[in-house]
């Protein structure tokens, strides 16, 4: 009886899921290394690009157009040593935007090498231009290498800043960071950018799991990451959803929850992860993802959100993320916090290579669009014929 259901849904899931077609957008604009996009809260409905060389665009209302509005330019900063993983990486607008005009970065810098969590303001008289000179420091975060700086930074429905760092990378995490409570790599932090709590420049919420704990820093939300790409709350929800990019073998999707230990890098995914050879302590209890993918089917997960839109309607609902080296896109279908489907809706064809998704994000209409590696945004329809 459970072969036959799982066959059954299989089916029904295949129905819900159709194929899809990609579209380039925005195809006269001249973009290098989008790796995220956001819309400030003050009904203006703009979209703010970031390219991680280090300048964040806002893209026209008319597509076709060739028009470029620079809002911020930090390329005179030494972002990048190494292009692949370093630069501007996130952005996130307050919550109270339209009234304070303060947004959020994520960025590296070089020698020495560390990561920036900073608080700026758009400028008095330009909506369209930030003003540096109102740059406050948050965060600033020691990396011991080039790679795994993760950078993803939303507000999550309490009004709180969420962020995401990788391990500090190279591979199998050599510096021990994920389980360590005293580092900051391979967690997500949470800071309230309201308050402050004593020294610090901003303010930590109370149900922190790690607040006043000694040997913890209290600004850790979760732990046991890898270089976590793609954070985003699930609409209805609250869910804080994330996919964290593995290893050898296995990408996965966590439901990120307070105080949450997703097992790197004693494990990847559900898997023991072979990257050490202690053993975790028998107090510690580990999250398996709601979903996980081997190499047969990508190596690089890019982390998604739940469609709202209209143009596949089939797809309302459901989780869509994709792999940046093997160019695939999923629809994973989830109810009260587990999976319930994942269909391949689109597979990269030969004469499409260079698409390599680097984010999701949507318009004011939520509208999927996809950023991509090779320098173009798409769109996404039902694939002709089904």
């Amino acid at each position: 009886m459970r072969i036959l259901a799982t066959l059954l849904f299989s089916v029904s899931a295949l129905i819900a899921a159709p194929q899809i077609e990609i579209s380039p957008t925005f195809e006269n604009q001249k973009l290098k290394l989008p790796v995220a996009l956001a819309i400030p809260p003050d009904d203006t409905e703009r979209l703010f690009l970031v390219q991680q060389f280090g300048k964040i665009t806002i893209l026209p209302k008319d597509r076709t157009s060739s028009d470029e509005i620079t809002f911020l330019d930090l390329t005179d900063r030494p972002l990048i040593k190494q292009q692949f993983e370093e630069g501007l990486l996130g952005l996130a607008f307050h919550p109270d935007y339209s009234k304070n005009r303060k947004f959020y970065l994520y960025y590296s810098l070089q020698d020495p090498k560390h990561t920036v969590v900073s608080e700026m303001q758009t400028s008095a008289d330009n909506p369209n231009k930030a003003d540096l000179s109102t740059e406050r420091v948050l965060l600033e975060i020691p990396q011991p290498f080039w790679n795994h700086n993760s950078g993803n930074i939303l507000f999550g429905p309490d009004g709180y800043l969420y962020i995401a760092i990788g391990d500090g990378g190279k591979s199998n995490d050599p510096q021990r960071f994920a389980q360590n409570t005293f580092a900051y790599n391979g967690k997500i932090l949470r800071i309230d950018v309201n308050t402050r709590a004593g020294n610090r420049p901003y303010g930590l919420p109370e149900d922190n799991p790690f607040l006043n704990k000694p040997g913890h820093h209290p600004e850790i939300f979760a732990l046991g990451l890898r270089n976590p790409w793609g954070l985003t709350f699930h609409p209805k929800t609250k869910e804080l959803w994330a996919a964290d990019v593995g290893q050898g073998a296995w990408e996965e999707i966590d439901i990120i929850t307070n105080g949450g230990n997703y097992g790197w890098s004693f494990d990847e995914a559900t898997h023991p992860a072979n990257a050490r050879s202690d053993k975790p302590s028998k107090d510690l209890k580990f999250i398996d993802p709601i979903h996980e993918y081997g190499r047969a089917d990508g190596i690089s997960i890019t982390g998604g959100l739940h469609y709202r839109g209209k143009s596949v309607p089939a797809l309302q609902g459901q989780y869509i993320y994709g792999d940046w080296g093997f160019g695939n896109l999923w629809a994973l279908g989830s109810e009260n916090g587990k999976k319930t489907s994942n269909i391949k809706i689109y597979s990269r064809p030969k004469e499409n290579q260079k698409f390599r998704p680097t984010a999701f994000a949507e318009d004011a209409d939520g509208e999927l669009l996809i950023l991509s590696h090779d320098g173009k945004i798409y769109t996404i329809s039902p694939k002709a014929g089904k």
